[in-house]
């Protein structure tokens, strides 16, 4: 499936979020993830990121308008069209001046109510028992339930098992 800029990347992005380990460093995984521009992140941007991070993952396991609507609203969304870096038009959510965790958090609820709204079945939580992580499904068909291939195979293997032992 293709997806906006904010439908798909500023999903992603959030996705990547809610997967990092509790100690992760941000502004690394912020800088891997492509996000730009970027800038320093204060302790306090740090503490309200991470705060942040946990909001989003409510969003995966159950995407739902009124909890994509207070995702919205507790950014500071100023949207506007960009034509940075020689690009096409696009929206931009947040202002370049703003600080980091406020252009992070307009840019993750923004790509998620997109994403929401084009087809809500493509934001997902694993569906393998125990593991939690969460995912944007681009897959074709619109069918994905696991992370990875790696939990889909575990889970996969188990059923194989049950029903070859009955």
């Amino acid at each position: 499936m293709h997806f906006n800029p904010y439908g798909g990347a500023a999903a992603e992005l959030a996705a990547r979020l809610v997967n990092a380990d509790p100690d992760q460093d941000l502004l690394a995984l912020l800088d891997e993830s492509g996000y730009k521009p970027l800038s320093t992140l204060n302790a306090r941007q740090d503490a309200e990121l991470r705060r942040w991070i946990a909001k989003l993952g409510a969003a995966f396991s159950a995407p739902s308008v009124e909890l994509l609507n207070a995702l919205l609203a507790e950014t500071t969304s100023q949207p506007y069209i960009s034509t940075h870096d020689g690009r096409k038009p696009h929206l931009h959510f947040a202002r370049e001046t703003a600080p980091i965790d406020e252009r992070v958090k307009a840019y993750t609820a923004a790509g998620l109510a997109e994403l929401f709204c084009a087809d809500p079945a493509r934001i997902g939580r694993c569906a393998r028992a125990g593991c939690g992580l969460v995912f944007v499904d681009t897959s074709r068909n619109g069918r994905r339930r696991f992370c990875s291939t790696r939990c889909s195979n575990r889970v996969h293997v188990a059923e194989h098992r049950v029903r070859r032992s009955a």
